[in-house]
């Protein structure tokens, strides 16, 4: 009787470790990184405030407000450019990064999107 407890013992634990463990995770389709673009157009972005972007792109299709920092974002048929402004060493909000996708979510050249998405002069 001890040889058949210890035998059921064994096989419950078996079933518990099996139960307990992970399926493996299919593997992601692999994509392209993200292209970080340094180009002019990129640049002369970096360092605006929130009124020289909307000089620069128009009025922003989403404005969100987290502590001292700011989220614009700018739509165009071609992507979505969100512009994050932190306050800078004077105080004054100014974009710091940039983020670019296609409407669909993959990403997309920045330099790009902010080319497709500046007012004509």
């Amino acid at each position: 009787m001890h040889r058949r407890a210890m035998r059921r013992l064994i096989i419950a634990s078996t079933l518990l470790l099996a139960a307990c463990a992970t399926r493996p995770q299919q593997q992601p389709v692999e994509q392209a990184p993200p292209l970080q673009s340094t180009s002019s157009q990129t640049r002369q972005v970096i360092g605006l405030t929130a009124n020289e972007l909307v000089g620069y792109f128009g009025k922003p299709a989403l404005q969100i407000r987290e502590g001292s920092s700011l989220k614009l974002q700018f739509r165009g048929r071609q992507c979505v450019l969100d512009a994050y402004l932190y306050p800078s060493r004077g105080g004054q909000l100014r974009v710091t990064h940039l983020d670019a996708r296609a409407p669909s979510g993959v990403d997309v050249d920045q330099a790009a999107c902010v080319s497709s998405l500046e007012r004509p002069s």
